[in-house]
């Protein structure tokens, strides 16, 4: 069995979960650009009673974010576009378009886009909330305020573990 499969009930769900989101009062806000990527915040816990946010985040290059843990929610991820090397508690994946994944709370993880072009995944975190991190730490410059970026991180549940994939 493949660590990450096909799984045609999850990918049914997100389907759905997108075809809300084409709703116009669903929609949380504009793209924002952060640190050089595009992130789309789709859907704010406060219009789902708490219960998920919805995001993309799509990547021009071959990259990803530092290793982390959310210790407050689970992450479900689906590739839309190019390849993404998977890294959930200590074991990697090649997860390619049309895949899904899913992180539990309190496990370390990391993603990185493999191509050169790189490429675009949903994010689904449940429960809500994490998805305000981005509007929080839109003006932040990375590397050079990385301590903020850790403090405002930790109030949106996550925690910094290590650097991301490749940059070991």
């Amino acid at each position: 069995m493949k660590w990450f499969p096909k799984n045609k009930s999850l990918i049914s769900f997100l389907g759905c979960m997108a075809a809300l989101v084409a709703v116009p009062h669903a929609m949380a806000h504009d793209p924002l650009q952060w640190n050089g990527d595009k992130v789309h915040v789709l859907l704010e816990k406060g219009a789902t009673n708490d219960s998920l946010g919805m995001f993309t985040v799509e990547f021009d290059a071959a990259k990803g974010p530092p290793r982390h843990i959310h210790e407050d929610a689970d992450e479900a991820f689906y590739v839309l576009e190019g390849e993404a090397e998977v890294l959930v508690d200590g074991k990697t994946v090649v997860v390619g378009a049309g895949e899904a994944g899913f992180a539990p709370k309190g496990k370390e993880h990391t993603f990185k886009m493999t191509g050169d072009t790189g490429g675009k995944i949903l994010v689904v975190v449940t429960p809500g909330g994490f998805e305000g991190f981005f509007g929080a730490t839109i003006d932040l410059k990375l590397p050079d305020q990385m301590p903020e970026l850790e403090k405002i991180s930790a109030e949106f549940g996550q925690k910094f573990t290590g650097p991301p994939l490749g940059k070991e």
